[in-house]
């Protein structure tokens, strides 16, 4: 469990800060970091989804604009394996400042404190409603990044709720069986619902 626990904690703030300014190897063409990016997405959603990816230089750009309420983020071709991710439009400024605060170096913990006090004095506006985010991720193996083809993908998702806790939800503070739903960073900002389907 506490290895469970851990690969969670790690895959949140991959996420969340997942998308840096630069890469360091070249990225694929738009076409296929976009097809990867919305499998992300709720199949309904994916044609309308925005997608933030790289260009030619590895530079952190808009792909495309979109038609609804999701933001995508393609792979970073840096990274080994794939790492996409699509959120509502609402957590852009949470998702935004945690990219701003990575590229400058801070780490996890730092980011975490940084957005948690601008959140409070509302600096960095959050969600007033629940607002879903869901992450999909494939070893390396499964994953063709030139053409966006993937195998053996696995698909968490997060509801953020800011400052629930436990008892305002009645959610535990950790699974006790598999896909259970859980709260995850209570009482804060960045408090939010985890459910972590089982891996086929």
């Amino acid at each position: 469990m506490k290895i469970t626990v851990i690969m969670v904690l790690l895959g949140l703030f991959s996420y969340a800060v997942q998308a840096q300014t630069k890469s360091t190897k070249k990225a694929p063409a738009a076409d296929a970091q976009i097809k990867a990016a919305v499998l992300a997405a709720p199949a309904d959603k994916r044609e309308g989804a925005a997608v933030y990816g790289y260009d030619a230089s590895g530079k952190f750009v808009l792909l495309r604009k979109g038609t609804n309420e999701l933001i995508c983020l393609a792979d970073d071709p840096a990274q080994e394996g794939l790492s996409v991710s699509c959120y509502h439009k609402d957590l852009e400024p949470f998702m935004a400042r945690g990219r701003e605060l990575r590229k400058a170096g801070k780490s996890s913990e730092e980011i975490f404190k940084a957005r948690e006090a601008e959140a409070k004095s509302g600096k960095m506006k959050m969600p007033r409603q629940p607002t879903t985010l869901f992450v999909y991720s494939a070893p390396a193996e499964g994953f063709n990044a030139a053409t966006g083809e993937v195998k053996d993908g696995y698909l968490r998702y997060v509801v953020y709720i800011p400052y629930a806790t436990a008892e305002s939800t009645g959610l535990p503070l950790k699974p006790d069986a598999p896909a259970m739903p859980w709260i995850m960073h209570p009482g804060t900002h960045g408090a939010h619902i985890m459910i972590n389907p089982p891996r086929n």
